[in-house]
């Protein structure tokens, strides 16, 4: 039986083709009411080219940029996000991806957890998901 509230408000599937299709049997970002989640996201550039074989701050600046990309598409900018985890191979990488993040979050501070990882897929540094609130439409 299909509970009332899965037929009036729908699960959304969020994609933009600014960032690259997933690889996996996932997709970007899934938006429920106002609430929009962002998949993890590494730092493989709008053309589908990887920067693993990049410095951290690359691999960060590209991740950050794929997350707030999607979240766009869904209507979202960083002020809108509620959460943030970013996963990092070495926790060295900390200093760096702190500053890189409140480069692209501006006056944003949204809760974050940042979670030091031994590896990553394709061999990436950093992995970045997201939970935001979609504004009241107007």
């Amino acid at each position: 039986m299909t509970h009332p509230i899965a037929k009036t408000h729908p699960i959304e599937r969020i994609a933009t083709k600014a960032v690259p299709e997933p690889a996996g049997h996932y997709v970007q970002a899934t938006a429920w009411r106002d609430l929009v989640f962002v998949s993890g996201q590494l730092g493989p550039r709008p053309d589908g080219s990887h920067t693993f074989d990049r410095p951290f701050e690359e691999q960060a600046r590209q991740a950050l940029a794929n997350v707030l990309a999607i979240l766009g598409e869904a209507g979202c900018g960083p002020e809108r996000v509620l959460k943030v985890t970013a996963y990092l191979v070495g926790v060295e990488n900390w200093p760096a991806f702190d500053r890189i993040y409140a480069e692209a979050f501006g006056e944003a501070r949204p809760a974050r957890a940042v979670v030091p990882v031994p590896g990553l897929h394709h061999g990436y540094l950093v992995e970045i998901e997201a939970i935001a609130a979609r504004p009241d439409p107007a």
